[in-house]
């Protein structure tokens, strides 16, 4: 797959990046969206970027996306690879966690976080931090399973109610609770202004 610039602008989708726990959670919901996102992935011809690994959700995201026919690209250290790593992916082995995530926004036209611990969150908030300042444009989604992230969206409007980040930025945060729904959201997002991620006057 080709790697997109970091500040092209993602008006055609061809991959999506996929963030999400290797641990599948207590609510059997977590696995039977992912499913379901990997199901609506391939439906659309859109390739799955990942993590790499073959258990949680991450695994139940590529098999979903792999069974229905679609690509998935696997992101991985070497450690993680020989612990976790799924066996039917195409999988790109990167020496660090940097350098996995500027290849997830090289590869990818947009960011999906499902539920998630702290891999995820780190993967989230640098996607959409990048996007705040400029170093590449992709749209960021979140899928809100049970209300998965209802107590950090409630979070983040106090953040940004004292004035530490722009509502604009807030905003550029998408929220769905089906993958049909936010893919679709997501195709037409329109990014922050770069130069205006200080706080109002």
């Amino acid at each position: 797959m080709r790697a997109r610039p970091p500040t092209e602008i993602p008006l055609d989708m061809k991959a999506i990046c996929v963030i999400c726990g290797s641990n599948a959670g207590r609510d059997p919901r977590y696995a039977a969206v992912a499913r379901e996102l990997g199901q609506e992935l391939a439906s659309r011809g859109l390739t799955l970027v990942y993590g790499g690994a073959g258990v949680g959700l991450m695994g139940a995201v590529a098999d979903a996306t792999l069974d229905a026919g679609g690509e998935a690209i696997g992101i991985i250290t070497a450690p993680l690879a020989e612990k976790v790593g799924h066996p039917k992916v195409q999988v790109e082995t990167v020496p660090t966690l940097h350098e996995r995530k500027r290849r997830f926004s090289e590869l990818a036209d947009a960011y999906v976080a499902l539920p998630g611990g702290f891999g995820t969150l780190d993967e989230l908030f640098e996607a959409v931090t990048w996007n705040q300042l400029g170093i590449h444009e992709r749209p960021t989604g979140l899928l809100n399973v049970a209300g998965f992230y209802d107590p950090l969206m409630d979070f983040l409007r106090r953040v940004s109610k004292q004035g530490f980040v722009r509502q604009q930025h807030l905003a550029s945060i998408l929220i769905g609770d089906a993958p049909n729904d936010l893919l679709g959201a997501l195709q037409s997002w329109t990014p922050p202004d770069p130069n205006k991620w200080v706080a109002d006057d």
